[in-house]
């Protein structure tokens, strides 16, 4: 026991480092909060506390890791900004009218260099020619759009 006791700081060293090596192959951020349990361990036996003590300062501090610092940091790596790919991309976007539109006859519109179909957001609206619009939504091949206010 007495082995143990002096020597109880590089085991709980060598669990860390193991720890924080296993959590690089799986890579969920579980393993490296059971390492800063393993480092609290660690620090507790330099200061001399008995081998339950360790061990509970290790289970306690892994815990707290666990339930208050992994779910922000998973949040932070796994979020970001929203990629948006093909018609959604232009949702939000302006665009110029290149043909009338009204609720009766489509128009078209020129968005990021694409020609799309063009319908009026407000059905009582006629967009006339060189009018620029902000695109609303998509749906299907037509882009709903509503005219952009001009200070004159």
């Amino acid at each position: 026991m007495d082995w143990l006791q002096d020597h109880a700081w590089q085991i709980w060293l060598g669990a860390a480092i193991t720890l924080g090596v296993l959590e690089m192959l799986s890579l969920d951020l579980v393993l490296l909060m059971f390492a800063a349990g393993a480092t609290v361990g660690m620090v507790a036996a330099m200061v001399g506390l008995p081998v339950w003590a360790q061990v509970i300062a290790a289970g306690l501090s892994s815990a707290a890791m666990l339930y208050l610092v992994r779910p922000s940091v998973v949040r932070r790596l796994h979020g970001g900004p929203e990629l948006r790919l093909g018609a959604a991309k232009l949702v939000g976007m302006q665009g110029t009218v290149t043909t009338p539109i009204s609720a009766l006859a489509p128009g078209r519109i020129k968005v990021d260099g694409e020609d799309w179909t063009a319908l009026p957001l407000d059905e009582t609206l006629r967009i006339a020619e060189g009018e620029t619009v902000d695109v609303i939504r998509i749906d299907g091949a037509t882009a709903y759009v509503h005219p952009v206010p001009r200070l004159d």
